[in-house]
This record gives structure tokens, C-alpha cells and sequence, in this order.
């Protein structure tokens, strides 16, 4: 995506640069009417608006104005064609309180950044669409939230969502990839009982590997098997994959990737095919692919590269389990060499170039606790993944085109793994944590999983922080973690107590405030009495003591007590303790650890 905003003022420069640091906007621009072109604060002035627009107009996907509305329609009304060309505009004002998605909110995936910008800067989106003021599903864009690429004119596009505008039914014919979107809301009022009836075509949108249809999305479900004789052309293998296609009546935009034998791993026409088209490859031994029980294998190849087929057998592997052999090969021949190609269908979509995953932390309840870098990452997301009760507490945010996926609370890594098959599809996918997630969060888990994958085929991700129940429960009390202070869980499920006593005891040698995780359970019931006699071997019996409990949340309580008079039978997972180091002191209800100003 090629992006840029452009202030009319010297007064949009702060935010401009905030939104230089986005992944949307590639440059910022200013309007400036003196005559100097040096770039400062990488702001580039810009002394003739109009002619910087001619030249740039065409090659550009997203604009951003920080201004007024008028100056932006003026300045860009000569240029404007068609919504399938015409990039995205966005309209900010100066103070980032107002997002205007003024032109291709549904071609440009404008809606979708506009919201991602109002979340960022905290603004209010200004919206007009009848998809996001009605709850209506946007039929001509959703497909790209879900990893899939559109095929038809704008005509025909145009008139099915003319005809959901007027509330007229509208059909969709799925045959192939996720589902998981007829779970929206936004999808609520279209109808699946699709019948082989003449007068539903203007009103019918398809999901399949198939180029039949006018209006069709087209999922990422397709392998594509080669063999080929050595140096053969890159153009051959391209024009024969083609011809293919087309006498097959397959959409390319529904290839997921290329397959082969791994010595073909520096075939420069499968090479240059793959990087052209941007398409990942799978290799696979001559063992592998022996294994596997192909229609058409072949004695010939047997007999020279050790397998009785390349091209139905890698296409077949690739595709992985449930697969099935959508087209069998075919062999294309001229001057510059040979290919064979073969197709086989996946069951699920493959897309992780597409695909993101953003781990969150919610905070410690209340959505107020919600940081906007992390408002800003769930509007990104398609799909919101986590235990149920956080997902309720931050259910407001939710769009009628966003999923939510419910677990529980003991379903960590089934969550995790949820996460990285639906990016791998090519979704956006929010996980969802508590507090902050690298605080025995999901983040670790997540991304222990993913140093598995192949960093070739891992999805993006991103973490973003969160506010800590310690950290609020603190806030609530004081200041007692102003000094030095460390955390500890004693959940003895993942870490041995025997480590945890150790921790516990460098912790009270080395005077830490101490912050306590996970204190105690029905089933763990005696751990936080052994810590509490430890720390009374080193530390006074009046050492001050915090137990917060449900911070954040609506019943949310703080009591102070010490060392001795901690009262173990009110104290559950619910519960964050802070125990004092030797200098921390409770005056008024007023919890702190000095840092020490006051003696210098």
C-alpha cells in the first residue's frame, strides 16, 4: 500500500507525525506557500498542491488530509474517476478529534484505517456509509478482511449493493473457504439457501475457486503442483499456467502457492514465477512425495528423479490433510522446455503474508484502562480471540463485521493456535489478554509457537502493551513500587514451588518490594502461608501489606494490612498483594516506597 497525508497548516505537524509512524503512510507532506523545498522533520513541503497531485495521483492507494473538508474536495475533484480506481481519502481535523473517510471506503479498505486512526488518536469517526450505519455486511469489500480477492466489474458489484441499500434480499453462494464470517452480525441478513433461480443473479455473490460468476470472492484455497525440465522459461511455465486456468474455468486470484520437488529449488522459471506473483513455495523430497498415491504416476520420472510423481504429488502435499486433487496434470511443451502441472484444493486458505496477529493487553477491566494503541490494533483485527469474560469487557468496541471466538479459561494454547491458523489464512487476528499480555499473559505462549514456524512462513505479529492489574492496584494505594520491586506467581502449575521459594528469598535479600500473582486458590491453599512465614524470617511482622481485589472492575476493593494480621480467608485469584520492603511506609492510607529525594 502506497499512502500519504498532507497538512494544510503548520498546526498539523504534530499529527502528522504520529501518522508517519503508522503502517499506512509512507510520507507526510506540508503545504507551503514559500519557495523552499528543504525536507525538515521528514515534513516535505508541497508550494503547488495540484500539480502535485497530477503526478502522484495515479500511483497512490490512500490519502490522508489534516484540514478542512472543503480545501480536500477542491483540491482532488479533477482527479476523482471511478471507486475502483481512485485511491482512499481520509479528511482529519487539526486536532485529530474528527475522521472523515471521504472517498473509497470500501475499494481502498479506507472505513477499516479510519477506524484504526480513530482509535489511535482517541477522535470520533464521522461515517455516512450505509454499510457501517446499518450494520449492513459491505458485500463489494468484507472478502478482504477474510484473506480473499474480488473478481467482476464495478457494474455488477455496484448493483447488488444498490440492491442491499433498497433492502432487497441478496444471496451468496459459498463453495469454498472460512465460514467463520457468516457469524457477524453484519452477515445476519443474508440468505445461504441458495437456489439455481435466474431472477437471484443480480442479487447472488459467490465464494469459489471458480471464475463463472460476475461477483465472486475468491479464497486462497489453491496448490498449484510443477514439474519441469530443467531451465525451462519462466514465460512457458506462466502462459501454460494460464491456459490451464482458464480451460479450467479456475480463478488465479484463489492460488494460495506454488509445489515441487526440492531440486527445483534453483529453478530460475519457478523461481522468478513465484517472486513476480508474490506466491510462497513448498519443497518436498523424493521420499516425501513417493508416498503419495497420485492418479497418473509416471515410470519415466520415476526412473530419473526417484519419484513417480512431482507435480499431482506436491500439489496434494501442499494442500495438506482433507485435500483433493482438483485438476490432474497436464503436460505443456515448446522450444524453451517442458512443464507439467497439476491442482489440488485445499481445506483450508493459506495467506500469511495477509494474515496478522496482534496480542493485546486489555488492561486490568474497566475499558477506560484500554490504551489507544490497543483500540487502534482491535479495529484492525477481523477476529477478537480470548477468554470469555475479557472479551465481555471489551464487547463495546466490537463491530457488527468483527467475530468474536469464546474460550475458556484453561484453553491457552488452543487459543494460541486458533490464532496462528486463522493468520495463516490470511485473517487479522486479535488475542486477547488481560492486564498486559507479557505479564503472565498469552504473548509468551504465543510466541513460543510461533518460533516454530519457518520465519519464511510465519505471520506478522505484534504485541501491544497493556496497563497491569499491579500497576493499577499500585495506583489505587500509593506509589509502593517507586522503588525497586519485582513480581512473583505462585501458581505452582507451570513453575515448581521449589524455584519459587528461591525467588521469594532473593527477592527478601535483596529488599524488593514484592508483588504477588496468582496468591491463592481452593486447590492451592497453603502456598501463600508458607511465602507470607518466609518473608516473616527477614522482614518485620508490621511490614505493610496491600491486597487489592477486582481492580478495575466493578466491585474493586483495596485493604492495608501487615505481615501479621493478613487475613489468608479473604485472599483468592482475584487478589493482587504487595508486600512493603523495609523502607516502605503507610501514613493515612497512603502506601509508598520512597525513592529517596527528600534525603539528598
Amino acid at each position: 500500500m502506497k499512502g500519504i497525508a498532507i497538512g494544510f497548516s503548520n498546526s498539523s505537524k504534530v499529527i502528522l507525525k504520529r501518522l508517519k509512524k503508522t503502517e499506512f503512510i509512507d510520507e507526510i507532506y506540508i503545504a507551503s506557500s514559500a519557495q523552499k523545498k528543504k525536507i525538515e522533520d521528514n515534513l516535505i513541503p508541497v508550494i503547488k498542491p495540484k500539480e502535485f497531485f497530477k503526478e502522484k495521483w495515479k500511483n497512490l492507494d490512500l490519502i490522508i488530509f489534516i484540514g478542512s473538508i472543503g480545501a480536500s474536495i477542491r483540491l482532488i475533484n479533477c482527479f476523482l474517476t471511478t471507486k475502483d480506481k481512485d485511491p482512499g481519502v481520509i479528511v482529519i481535523d487539526k486536532k485529530g478529534s474528527k475522521i472523515i473517510p471521504l472517498i473509497g471506503s470500501h475499494q481502498a479498505n479506507t472505513q477499516n484505517i479510519a477506524f484504526q486512526i480513530s482509535n489511535l488518536f482517541g477522535g470520533e469517526i464521522i461515517e455516512t456509509n450505509n454499510s457501517y450505519d446499518q450494520n449492513y455486511l459491505s458485500i463489494d469489500s468484507f472478502g478482504n478482511q477474510w484473506g480473499w480477492k474480488k473478481s467482476g466489474d464495478i457494474k455488477g458489484w455496484s448493483e447488488i449493493v444498490i440492491k442491499q441499500a433498497k433492502k432487497e434480499k441478496i444471496f451468496c453462494k459459498q463453495l469454498s473457504g472460512i465460514t467463520l464470517w457468516k457469524n457477524s452480525e453484519s452477515a445476519k441478513d443474508i440468505d445461504f439457501s441458495f437456489e439455481a433461480d435466474p431472477n437471484q443473479k443480480n442479487s447472488t455473490f459467490y465464494i469459489s475457486v471458480y471464475d463463472l460468476h460476475k461477483n465472486t470472492w475468491h479464497p486462497p484455497i489453491l496448490w498449484i503442483g510443477l514439474g519441469c525440465e530443467r531451465n525451462t522459461s519462466k514465460n512457458l511455465i506462466a502462459n501454460s499456467l494460464k491456459k490451464f486456468f482458464e480451460s479450467s474455468n479456475l480463478s488465479p486470484q484463489s492460488i494460495a502457492g506454488l509445489a515441487t520437488i526440492d531440486i527445483k529449488k534453483d529453478e530460475k522459471g519457478i523461481l522468478e514465477l513465484a517472486e513476480e506473483n508474490k506466491l510462497p513455495i513448498k519443497f518436498f523430497t523424493r521420499e516425501d512425495l513417493s508416498e503419495i498415491i497420485v492418479p497418473n504416476p509416471s515410470n519415466v520420472v520415476l526412473k530419473e528423479i526417484g519419484t513417480p510423481s512431482v507435480a499431482e504429488a506436491s500439489c496434494l502435499l501442499a494442500a495438506g490433510e482433507a485435500s483433493k486433487l482438483l485438476k490432474e496434470k497436464r503436460i505443456f511443451k515448446n522450444k524453451s522446455g517442458a512443464v507439467t502441472i497439476a491442482v489440488a484444493e485445499s481445506k483450508n486458505q493459506y495467506n500469511p503474508t495477509h494474515g496478522e496477529i496482534h496480542i493485546i493487553g486489555s488492561g486490568p477491566g474497566d475499558i477506560s484502562f484500554l490504551t489507544n494503541n490497543a483500540r487502534k490494533a482491535l479495529s484492525r483485527c477481523t477476529v477478537w480471540i480470548g477468554y470469555k469474560m475479557y472479551l465481555d469487557l471489551i464487547k463495546p468496541l466490537k463491530r457488527s463485521d468483527q467475530v468474536l471466538i469464546e474460550s475458556n479459561l484453561t484453553e491457552e494454547k488452543e487459543r494460541c493456535a486458533k490464532a496462528i491458523k486463522l493468520a495463516e489464512e490470511g485473517i487479522k487476528v486479535a488475542l486477547i489478554s488481560s492486564g498486559e499480555s507479557g505479564f503472565y499473559g498469552m504473548a509468551g505462549l504465543l510466541l513460543e509457537l510461533l518460533q516454530k514456524i519457518k520465519k519464511e512462513y510465519r505471520p506478522y505479529f505484534e504485541v501491544h502493551p497493556g496497563i497491569s492489574s499491579v500497576q493499577l492496584a499500585a495506583a489505587l494505594s500509593g506509589a509502593p513500587l517507586m522503588n525497586d520491586f519485582c513480581s512473583i506467581s505462585l501458581s505452582d502449575k507451570l513453575t515448581p514451588w521449589s524455584l519459587i521459594e528461591q525467588r521469594i528469598e532473593g527477592a527478601l535479600k535483596g529488599d524488593f518490594v514484592i508483588a504477588l500473582f496468582n496468591p491463592q486458590s481452593i486447590e492451592r491453599n497453603w502456598q501463600l502461608k508458607s511465602v507470607i512465614d518466609i518473608c516473616l524470617q527477614s522482614r518485620h511482622e508490621d511490614t505493610p501489606i496491600l491486597i487489592a481485589r477486582q481492580v478495575g472492575r466493578e466491585n474493586q476493593s483495596k485493604k492495608f494490612f501487615t505481615l501479621k494480621t493478613i487475613p489468608f480467608k479473604e485472599i483468592d485469584m482475584l487478589s493482587i498483594i504487595i508486600i512493603g520492603n523495609s523502607q516502605t511506609t503507610l501514613v493515612d492510607e497512603i502506601f509508598l516506597t520512597p525513592r529517596g529525594y527528600l534525603q539528598n
